[in-house]
């Protein structure tokens, strides 16, 4: 491969947060004296950050409508959800197969690693030593870290740019369209995984330059 750069998604690429995720949703819904979900209908709301996740478990569906929530009732509800999450042991998120071992293997082959998510910056650094991984990446950015997030490209351009690594010589690595999205509006290659969380829809017909089933099929091809 002649590329320096492999940015990352997290949830949905390289661990699985649902569960947690899911029991900090249904801690705000309760509070706030809601219906609770299963954790099958809230992996299908996982994936733009956490406003559109709180969004969607208080309307109970992925497609949140203009007008059917305040700006005020939104706003409460994901700050009681910030701190059912913060309170959250962080026990039920694991990694996926082969990407503890997978990563390793890429940084030793002398590629540079960034992880760029839409989680909330606030509540990475933990779940990265969680997994002995906080000096893995060269660069990490949150949903929050910016102004916009993916699927808009400055976050993957601000990573570039911050490392001195030209676009071209980057990839795009995640599980959804909004990691596909803002690879391909930056102008990089983009590598899709098909067991995340893309709202049922096979990554693949968003035409990423490569798609793999696992983890390790994916370090594969890189090395």
């Amino acid at each position: 491969m002649d590329k320096q750069l492999l940015i990352f998604d997290f949830d949905g690429t390289l661990i699985d947060s649902v569960p947690d995720l899911a029991d900090a949703t249904n801690a705000m819904l309760t509070t706030l004296g809601k219906e609770t979900y299963p954790i099958d209908s809230i992996r299908n709301w996982v994936g733009n950050g956490s406003r559109m996740l709180v969004e969607r478990a208080l309307v109970g569906k992925v497609e949140v409508l203009e007008g059917e929530l305040t700006v005020e009732e939104a706003d409460h509800a994901e700050q009681v959800f910030f701190e059912a999450y913060n309170n959250i042991s962080g026990s039920k998120t694991v990694a996926y197969p082969d990407v503890d071992n997978g990563l390793k293997k890429l940084k030793d082959a002398g590629y540079t690693l960034a992880l760029v998510t839409n989680k909330p910056i606030r509540f990475v650094p933990k779940i990265l030593r969680s997994f002995g991984w906080q000096d893995l990446f060269a660069e990490v950015l949150g949903g929050d870290s910016l102004a916009v997030k993916k699927p808009d490209p400055a976050p993957l351009l601000h990573v570039c740019e911050a490392l001195n690594i030209d676009p071209a010589q980057a990839i795009m690595i995640g599980d959804s369209r909004n990691d596909i999205l803002a690879g391909q509006n930056a102008n990089m290659d983009t590598l899709g995984l098909s067991y995340g969380y893309n709202y049922g829809q096979d990554i693949r017909e968003l035409n990423p330059t490569e798609a793999f089933d696992d983890f390790a099929a994916l370090v594969d091809y890189l090395l």
